[in-house]
């Protein structure tokens, strides 16, 4: 039963903090480029500060979208996070059936995030 208490405040304490920081970043993006008009005939992809390589680094340099990004992959982390704490409650429970369950659902979704495939 602590457990589930756990899990549900885990969620909770998961979201609110991937908003904020979205939230945080959408303000800092709008209070620096908010002005600017969009050209939508031209295609300039994806800026390096916001690859998975320079995120942190740009994180730490203010960058609204870097934080903004940040913020959604807390967003993605959080259900994940929440199947291994699943996992460990069954365990600690002896319902190993369900342990078992939860960590091929969780193989499943780490496969998938590794290998690029997806459907």
């Amino acid at each position: 039963m602590r457990i589930q208490i756990i899990i549900g405040q885990l969620l909770r304490i998961g979201v609110f903090t991937s908003i904020g920081i979205a939230f945080l970043g959408g303000v800092i993006y709008l209070s620096r480029h908010g002005h600017e008009v969009v050209d939508y005939a031209t295609f300039k992809g994806i800026p390096d500060y916001v690859k998975p390589a320079n995120l942190f680094t740009s994180v730490f340099e203010l960058r609204g979208r870097a934080i903004i990004q940040v913020g959604i992959m807390l967003l993605i982390a959080t259900p994940v996070v929440r199947l291994i704490f699943s996992a460990i409650g069954f365990a600690a429970e002896k319902d190993y059936r369900y342990a078992a369950i939860t960590v091929l659902v969780l193989g499943i979704i780490i496969f998938s995030m590794l290998s690029g495939k997806a459907g």
